[in-house]
C-alpha cells in the first residue's frame, strides 16, 4: 500500500491535476484526484489497455462522444422512495447523461477493434424511453416545455387567449374618457397576481374595482376594474389546472427513472470510468506518452525517461529542453547512490524515476520509451525526500531523516522500492556516511530496490565493494563545471563545491586554504574521478565512431543488395524474354510444318520436304544462340557414316547414315527418324546427363519415343500448356514417320489434361479419329490417336 504522504511527496498530485483538466464533470475530477496506485497486474493491463484504445480511436479521428454532466447518483438516492419528485432543474441534469449513454453505446457497438472497452463490468445501455420524454419535457433552463403533454399545452394556450382577453379588456378600459380622467398614469401592471390599473387616491371612489395595493407615495391606488374579475378568475382556475398538470408530468417523469434507477447508476458509474480514461488518453496524446511495460522481477529499467511535470513546463515554454534519463536497477544490481554537484539533478532523477512508477502503477502511459522501460510491480513505495521537498531544493533536518528512515527500514520487504535523498546529510559526515552505509546494507539484505542521492564521498567506495550495489554520478562540463543533467551508471560523481565556488567569485585565498584543508587524498580522489571522466568520454566517442562506421557499412552493404536484385531482376527479364522469343520461332515453325505436311500429302512429296528441310535449318539458326549451353558445341570437322554425333537444332544424339559432302549435309537417324541436316548442325555427342539436360531446354522439340515407345507418349504430371506442347510435336513426328496409330497416356486426375488433350485432337488436321484406350491401353487414362494419311 502507498501512503498519500507518498503521493504527495512525489508531486503526484500534480500531474493527477493536470490530468483533470480534461474530464468532463466535477465528480470525474474528484474520483481522479483520489486516484492510488494498484498490485493486481491483470487490473493495471485492463486499464492501460483501455487508455490505449482510446487513444486508437483518437488517432482515427473518433473521439468518444462525452459532454458535460453532472453527478446525478444523489438524486437517485433522492428518488428511491416511492412518489418522490425531482424538480425541473433536477431532471434537466440527467439528459446529457442519458445522451453520452446513448452516443457511446452507439460508437462502440459496432467496432470490434475495442473489446476492453466493450468489456467494462456495466456495459452502457440506451435509455431512449426516458430521455426522449425528458428532452420533449424539460428546456435547457430547467422548465417544463408546452410539448410535455396534450393537456399542458391546451391549458397554456388558453391562458395566452384569456390574458390577451384581459389585457385588451382593461386597455379598453383606460382609453374609456370616463375613466381615463381618474386614472394616476396609463400602464398596465400586476398587484399579487391580479390585473390593475393606476388610480388617484382621491378618485378611488370613482371607479369600480378592488384596491389590490397602495404607492409608497400614498397618491396612487392599484386598482382591479371590477369588470376584468371573472376573467381573472377563470385565469387563476387556469393556472392551478396548469399547476396540477405539471406536478403529474414531474411524476411520472420521475417515476420512470426511479424504474431504471439501479440500471442508470450501474450506466453512471461506466461513465465516469470513461470519462477519466479519456481524461488519461488526452494527457497522453497531449505529451506523447507511452505505455508502461510492468513485470514482476523487480527490475526497474528507464530509457529516455522525463518527469512529467518539466514537460509541462517545456510545453509552456519555461524550458527549452528536458533532459532524458537512462537508469537501470534488476536482481544482480539492486542498489543505486546517486552522487554529483549540487544542482546537478540528483534530486530530479529520484523523483522521475519515482513518479514514473507511480503512473505504471496507475495504469497511465508514461514519458519514456515504453519499448525498452519496464517498471516493477510493487507492494510499497517508500520516500524520504524532505518535509518541504521539491525539485528545486530541501529544507529537512536531520532528525526528520532518521525518523523516516526508521520508518522505512520497518516497512521495507522484496517488493519494495525505497527513495532517500540526501541519505546523510544533516550531521557530521563520518558518522552520517557510517549510517548512510548501514541503512543501504539493511535495505539490500530484505530484498528492497533502493535510489539514493547523497553528497558523502565515503559513501561510494562501499557500494563500489558491494555485490549488488553500484554507483552512478551526473554529468557535468569538465570545463566549465555546469551540471548537464545526464546520469552515468557505473561512475560515481562529484560534488565540485570548490570548483563551483570559485566560479561563482569566491576569493582565490579562501580556495587556496580550502585546499590545503582538503589535503592530498581528497584531491588525488578529484583527479582520478576526473580521469575517469576523460576516459569515459574518449571510449563513448570511439563508440560513437565505431557505429558510425558500422551504419556506413550497412548501408553499403544495402545498396550492394539491392544492385545485386537488379543484375537478377534484369537476368530473369532477359531469359524470360528469350523464352518468349523462342516460344514465338516454335509456334511459328510449327504453323509452317503443319502446311508442308498437308502438302506432303497432296502428293508433292520432294518439294515439301525441301521446304521442311530449309524451315528446320531457319528454327536451327534462330535457336542456336540462346539455347547451346554446356560443353564444346563447335561444329565437327571429321564427319563419316556409322558416327554418333549431337543435333543442335533438335538436342538430341543421332547416328550418322551418310554424308553429302557436296551439298554440305549429312543424313541421319534420330530415333526412328531419319533426315537431312546441314553438317555445320553436327556437333560432338553428349553425354547421357548432358542430353537429358539439351532436351530440357529443348523441350517443346522433344518426343519422349524410343524403341517399343515410338508409338506413344507420356503427358502425366504435366501441365496442360506443357502438355499441347509436347503433343503437338509427337503428332508432327508420328505422321513424318508414317504411324497409323498412336497412344496418348495423360492419366485420370481430375479429367482436366485428358479434357484438353482430346479437345486439341479434335481440331487437328494430323488426326484422323480418337478413342478412349481399351482396358488393356489404359482406358479412360489414355486416348488411342489414328493419324490421318
Amino acid at each position: 500500500m502507498i501512503s498519500r504522504e507518498t503521493l504527495k511527496r512525489l508531486e503526484f498530485d500534480k500531474i493527477l491535476t493536470e490530468i483533470g483538466k480534461n474530464v468532463h464533470s466535477d465528480v470525474t475530477r474528484c474520483r481522479l484526484l483520489e486516484t492510488e496506485p494498484q498490485v493486481d497486474a491483470e487490473s493495471l493491463l485492463s486499464i492501460s489497455g483501455r487508455v490505449g484504445e482510446i487513444r486508437m480511436l483518437a488517432s482515427q479521428g473518433i473521439g468518444l462522444r462525452l459532454q458535460v454532466f453532472e453527478d446525478v447518483l444523489p438524486l437517485l438516492e433522492q428518488l428511491r422512495p416511492v412518489g418522490a419528485i425531482l424538480a425541473p432543474q433536477e431532471l434537466l441534469l440527467f439528459i446529457p447523461v442519458l445522451e453520452s449513454f446513448n452516443e457511446i453505446s452507439r460508437q462502440l457497438a459496432p467496432r470490434n477493434d475495442v473489446p476492453l472497452l466493450k468489456s467494462l463490468e456495466h456495459p452502457l445501455k440506451q435509455f431512449t424511453d426516458i430521455l426522449e420524454p425528458l428532452s420533449a419535457s424539460i428546456d435547457q433552463d430547467g422548465g417544463i416545455m408546452d410539448s410535455a403533454s396534450s393537456a399542458l399545452r391546451e391549458i397554456r394556450r388558453a391562458k395566452r387567449a384569456l390574458a390577451a382577453r384581459i389585457r385588451k379588456k382593461i386597455e379598453e378600459i383606460v382609453r374609456d374618457n370616463q375613466i381615463e380622467i381618474f386614472l394616476q398614469d396609463d400602464f398596465i401592471t400586476q398587484r399579487s397576481g391580479r390585473w390593475v390599473i393606476p388610480v388617484r387616491m382621491d378618485s378611488k371612489g370613482m371607479v369600480k374595482g378592488v384596491v389590490h395595493d397602495v404607492s409608497s407615495s400614498g397618491e396612487t391606488a392599484f386598482m382591479e376594474p371590477l369588470e376584468i374579475i371573472p376573467f381573472v378568475n377563470e385565469l387563476e382556475n387556469l393556472s392551478g389546472e396548469e399547476k396540477a398538470e405539471e406536478i403529474r408530468i414531474l411524476r411520472q417523469l420521475s417515476a420512470w427513472i426511479r424504474q431504471d434507477a439501479e440500471e442508470i447508476g450501474d450506466c453512471f458509474e461506466t461513465l465516469l470510468i470513461l470519462d477519466e480514461l479519456n481524461s488519461i488518453a488526452c494527457f497522453a496524446d497531449c505529451h506523447g506518452l507511452e505505455t508502461a511495460l510492468l513485470n514482476g522481477r523487480g527490475e526497474l529499467r528507464l530509457a529516455s525517461a522525463r518527469h512529467p511535470l518539466l514537460l509541462m513546463l517545456q510545453r509552456q515554454g519555461t524550458l527549452s529542453r528536458v533532459e532524458p534519463l537512462d537508469l537501470q536497477l534488476g536482481e544482480d544490481r539492486r542498489v543505486m547512490v546517486i552522487t554529483g554537484p549540487n544542482a546537478g539533478g540528483k534530486t530530479i532523477a529520484l523523483k522521475t524515476a519515482g513518479v514514473l512508477v507511480l503512473m505504471a502503477l496507475c495504469g497511465i502511459p508514461v514519458p519514456a520509451d515504453g519499448a525498452r522501460s519496464t517498471f516493477p510491480l510493487l507492494d510499497t513505495l517508500l520516500v524520504d525526500i524532505g518535509d518541504e521537498q521539491s525539485i528545486e531544493q530541501s529544507l529537512s533536518t536531520f532528525s526528520a531523516h532518521v525518523a523516516r528512515i526508521a520508518t522505512i527500514l520497518s516497512q521495507a520487504g522484496p517488493r519494495t522500492l525505497v527513495l532517500l535523498d540526501e541519505l546523510g546529510a544533516g550531521t557530521e559526515p563520518q558518522q552520517g556516511a557510517a549510517i548512510a552505509c548501514g541503512v543501504l546494507r539493511d535495505l539490500h539484505e530484505r530484498g528492497a530496490a533502493v535510489i539514493a542521492t547523497t553528497h558523502l564521498s565515503e559513501i561510494i567506495g562501499y557500494v563500489h565493494r558491494t555485490d549488488g550495489m553500484i554507483n552512478a554520478g551526473m554529468e557535468y562540463d569538465a570545463a566549465t563545471y555546469t551540471p548537464l543533467y545526464r546520469l552515468i551508471s557505473g561512475e560515481p560523481g562529484h560534488s565540485h563545491a570548490i570548483e563551483i565556488a570559485r566560479r561563482y567569485g569566491m576569493p582565490e585565498r579562501v580556495i587556496s586554504f580550502a585546499r590545503e584543508m582538503l589535503g592530498t587524498a581528497s584531491e588525488e580522489f578529484t583527479s582520478l574521478l576526473a580521469e575517469l571522466h576523460r576516459k569515459r568520454d574518449d571510449l563513448v566517442g570511439a563508440r560513437r565512431e565505431l557505429e558510425r562506421q558500422q551504419e556506413q557499412l550497412r548501408t553499403a552493404q544495402q545498396e550492394l543488395d539491392v544492385r545485386a536484385a537488379g543484375i537478377e531482376q534484369a537476368r530473369r527479364d532477359a531469359r524470360e524474354k528469350v523464352w518468349v522469343e523462342a516460344r514465338e520461332v516454335i509456334s511459328t515453325a510449327r504453323r509452317r510444318m503443319n502446311v508442308l505436311l498437308d502438302e506432303y500429302k497432296r502428293e508433292r512429296r520432294s518439294e515439301s520436304i525441301e521446304k521442311l528441310k530449309r524451315v528446320e535449318a531457319e528454327v536451327s539458326v534462330q535457336l542456336r544462340p540462346d539455347f547451346v549451353t554446356g560443353d564444346d558445341h563447335s561444329p565437327l570437322q571429321d564427319v563419316a557414316a556409322g558416327d554418333t554425333v549431337h543435333l543442335r537444332s533438335l538436342g538430341h544424339n543421332a547416328l550418322v547414315l551418310q554424308v553429302l559432302p557436296k551439298q554440305g549435309r549429312a543424313r541421319v537417324r534420330a530415333g526412328s527418324m531419319e533426315l537431312e541436316v546441314v553438317l555445320n548442325d553436327l556437333v560432338a555427342p553428349l553425354k547421357k546427363n548432358s542430353d537429358k539436360t539439351a532436351r530440357s531446354i529443348r523441350h517443346d522439340w522433344k518426343v519422349e519415343a524410343a524403341g517399343s515407345e515410338e508409338h506413344e507418349l507420356k503427358l502425366i504430371g504435366l501441365r496442360v500448356a506443357e502438355a499441347l506442347d509436347q503433343l503437338e510435336t509427337f503428332l508432327s513426328h508420328a505422321s513424318l514417320s508414317g504411324f497409323t496409330e498412336v497412344r496418348i497416356i495423360h492419366g485420370l486426375g481430375s479429367g482436366a489434361l485428358r479434357q484438353a488433350v482430346r479437345e486439341h485432337l479434335a481440331h487437328h488436321q494430323l488426326v484422323d479419329a480418337y478413342r478412349p484406350g481399351t482396358a488393356h491401353e489404359g482406358r479412360d487414362g489414355a486416348t488411342v490417336v489414328s493419324i490421318r494419311n
